[in-house]
């Protein structure tokens, strides 16, 4: 894929140059269509959803520090302040990129496309030096945002929040998120979390949605992996998410279940 050049703009501690960071570390992608696969996650603070399912939901403000990983796999952490320098980043990201073990870099949060004055400058050079592919694990919401860092980008994992499970109501800007994604030579994917409160109606909706768009982007159910033991949000029954794959598959070509695997071993 060709890139663009990158802004020269470096100067000051601005979003241009500086990142708002949680953590930057090695570990196994644990959902979506590159579920197993080992990844560079640089975790981003803020976001502006507050999805009842979240389980990251220390990275909804930004913290004033973030623990950077030293060794890839160690959980070796240092804590350094907030905002990070753009080439600091890069050093640390190349500090983590031994030969031939990751095969992407994942920008996660939060959400990352809040930062993408900053990805602009930042994803050209990181994929210079890296030579990995870059993976944008997002809420799907944001697609201005996403145009400006599209030409980036190797792959991206998006959500379709439905109402009955995250409490947000975000049709509309799905809707643009997945016109303008649709455009680029990237591999999309959706990701859908559904729970025992999952509503037929929104399931029906959203796989409307993605098939008018194109019917060959795969979507990917994730059942929920419950936070407490309050009973607020359960994972569906077997039974429903059978009855939920085969009613999108009517009209999507790929309809996949896959739980968060990470959690299953131990992961966190």
């Amino acid at each position: 894929m060709t890139q663009p050049a990158a802004s020269s703009k470096r100067l000051g501690n601005t979003p241009e140059c500086t990142a708002q960071l949680v953590e930057v570390f090695s570990a196994i992608q644990g959902e979506g269509i590159n579920v197993g696969t080992r990844q560079i996650f640089i975790r981003f603070g803020a976001c502006d959803l507050r999805c009842s399912f979240c389980d990251s939901a220390h990275t909804w403000v930004t913290p004033t520090s973030c623990q950077i990983e030293r060794s890839p796999g160690l959980r070796d952490f240092e804590t350094h302040p907030n905002p990070i320098p753009l080439p600091t980043l890069l050093s640390w990201v190349e500090q983590q990129n031994y030969p031939g073990l990751h095969d992407s870099i994942s920008l996660t949060g939060g959400e990352p496309l809040l930062h993408a004055p900053f990805l602009v400058n930042f994803l050209p050079q990181v994929r210079q030096r890296t030579g990995l592919p870059i993976y944008l694990e997002t809420g799907g919401h944001r697609p201005k945002q996403l145009s400006m860092i599209l030409p980036y980008l190797d792959i991206i994992g998006m959500d379709v929040k439905l109402p009955s499970v995250s409490g947000e109501v975000l049709w509309q800007a799905h809707r643009e998120f997945l016109e303008h994604a649709i455009t680029a030579p990237v591999e999309l994917f959706v990701k859908i979390i559904i729970s025992q409160q999952t509503e037929l109606a929104d399931l029906v909706k959203a796989a409307k949605m993605v098939a008018a768009t194109n019917p060959q982007i795969p979507v990917i159910l994730q059942p929920v992996t419950p936070l407490d033991c309050s009973g607020a949000l359960l994972a569906p029954t077997p039974e429903q998410v059978l009855t939920w794959q085969t009613l999108m598959k009517h009209s999507l070509k790929s309809v996949r279940v896959i739980p968060q695997t990470h959690k299953a071993i131990g992961q966190i």
